[in-house]
């Protein structure tokens, strides 16, 4: 071989090399300070509470995550504080004759639940210092909720990962067998309007189906968010649910289902675009997608849900994402999108765009994260896929 034809050998060589070479992941030390860094920034710059709406509350989760984590009990305090702001309620109406489930930001849509999270928190917080009054409004509520004939209150996305885990959290503390019976029975509705078999992913509600809407393209429109609440809320679900559970297969189905899903519509640069099967339709980087879709997939490997040899490659590339692109120096997360239920075209998300919600996702990760590497502190020098 002479000099001028081993120059392009080596350089196909380098290039091969490179694709096989993942993303390093932070070590456990590494990945706690980030998760209390973007925390301590969110709280220091967030000292008010704001109401028991399904944004704050969704930020929470994270928090709350992040506490069980670290220990760091300004943590466990301000999710307590927010919880005593709101009275330990979502919505707040006690006239049940005017419970509504339908959208609506007002004290009637006891029953609509973006107004329901709240209790997730609550729950968690019980289970740290146990009082009866933390978790009443949460039984209250979903006590009536079930014994009404109505089956349809999961009818978007979001709400999957809003109140499923509700319904776990409560049998953990009950022991009472309804809330599973009725979580699949709902469950299953939404399963009904919402669920793409052919894809595994889902709709965000009835409104996107193929093909009464399309996506700019002419293709199915997934929408990354709304894919992100499902694949963390059966996450979520799986944790807490008994093992012999007689629909645990069902959720353990989608749960892998959207996860392959997931896995092999990821973008190059690590991160998923708003609309997952065309990213054309509203191009560019987006959070908290990414982020939901990186907890779940992380809690899939953590618990031997999924293979890791075939989804860590995934998670390698879009930690990159989230901890060098979303993640900014002064700990704030960027490129989320805003309060929504679709991708937009022509909507600006970029570097100063964060949320509530969005910080909650990142927070997921990073404490997922942070589990895992603990398990495989050899992660970080090992970067070849396999």
């Amino acid at each position: 071989m002479n000099k001028h034809s081993f120059i392009p050998v080596l350089l196909v060589i380098l290039l091969v090399t490179n694709q096989l070479v993942a993303q390093p992941l932070p070590t456990k030390a590494e990945a706690l300070s980030i998760v209390q860094r973007v925390n301590d920034h969110w709280q220091q710059t967030h000292p008010d509470h704001g109401r028991a709406f399904w944004d704050n509350a969704a930020y929470h989760t994270g928090n709350m995550e992040a506490y069980f984590l670290t220990k760091n009990d300004a943590y466990r305090a301000y999710s307590e504080a927010w919880a005593q702001h709101n009275d330990w309620k979502g919505a707040k109406s006690d006239d049940k004759a005017n419970w509504k489930y339908s959208y609506g930001e007002t004290d009637d849509y006891v029953l609509f639940g973006d107004w329901q999270i709240c209790f997730q928190t609550y729950l968690d917080l019980n289970t740290i210092q146990p009082a009866p009054y933390k978790v009443a409004r949460a039984k209250e509520v979903m006590r009536y909720e079930m014994s009404t004939p109505r089956n349809d209150y999961w009818w978007w996305a979001d709400g999957l990962y809003m109140v499923m885990p509700v319904m776990t959290k409560l049998y953990k503390l009950t022991g009472d067998r309804q809330y599973l019976d009725k979580l699949h029975e709902y469950f299953t509705y939404a399963n009904s309007i919402m669920y793409d078999a052919e894809t595994g992913f889902y709709y965000r509600d009835a409104k996107y189906v193929y093909p009464k809407h399309k996506s700019a393209n002419g293709g199915k429109d997934f929408w990354a968010r709304g894919d992100g609440w499902v694949l963390a809320g059966l996450a979520k679900v799986l944790a807490d649910l008994p093992k012999n559970d007689s629909h645990r297969a069902d959720y353990v189905q989608k749960f892998k289902g959207l996860a392959e899903a997931v896995r092999t519509s990821q973008q190059p640069e690590g991160y998923w675009t708003r609309s997952l099967l065309d990213p054309a339709h509203a191009p560019g980087p987006e959070t908290s997608g990414t982020a939901f879709f990186t907890y779940g997939l992380l809690w899939g490997i953590n618990n031997g849900y999924l293979d890791a040899k075939t989804y860590l490659p995934t998670v390698r590339k879009s930690w990159k994402y989230l901890s060098t692109v979303a993640l900014q120096p002064d700990g704030a997360v960027g490129y989320v999108q805003p309060i929504g239920e679709k991708a937009i075209p022509g909507q600006v998300v970029n570097a100063a765009s964060t949320t509530n919600f969005g910080v909650g996702a990142f927070l997921l990760v990073g404490c997922e994260l942070s589990r895992y590497v603990a398990k495989h502190p050899d992660s970080k020098r090992n970067h070849r896929t396999e």
